[in-house]
């Protein structure tokens, strides 16, 4: 299937568990394609708390920054930043700028189970 749509003629939705966060699926399921890409922003001040996905992420930062947890590492990430995440493995964000922080995300196709594993996005340090 064929998919060529301007990124406005997609819903943005706000995501439940986090905190000024809004998800667009721009190729899903319904493209038969053998992976995803959804659009994810977030407001200054915003995040998700701690997660698992059942399934890997590829990730492209847009504009923004924030701390991305991963594991037990936090990185810092910004624009043209690639970010990859193994399924399963705990991760978080903090948007620390005071533009929205957006990213591309890639992932296979089929179920993504999520797990919230607090309710809290951690807190900066210092």
């Amino acid at each position: 299937m064929t998919v060529v749509r301007p990124l406005d003629d997609f819903p943005l939705e706000p995501i439940g568990a986090a905190r000024g966060a809004s998800r667009q699926v721009l190729l899903g399921p319904d493209t038969g394609s053998t992976f995803h890409t959804r659009r994810f922003v977030m407001t200054a001040g915003g995040g998700m708390p701690p997660h698992t996905n059942s399934v890997e992420h590829q990730q492209v930062v847009l504009r923004g920054e924030a701390a991305v947890g991963i594991g037990d590492e936090i990185h810092r990430v910004t624009a043209g930043t690639v970010v990859h995440i193994p399924a399963g493995v705990p991760h978080w964000y903090r948007v620390e700028s005071e533009e929205p922080f957006e990213f591309l995300c890639m992932i296979p196709s089929g179920e993504d189970r999520v797990e919230i594993l607090s309710p809290d996005i951690p807190a900066a340090e210092g």
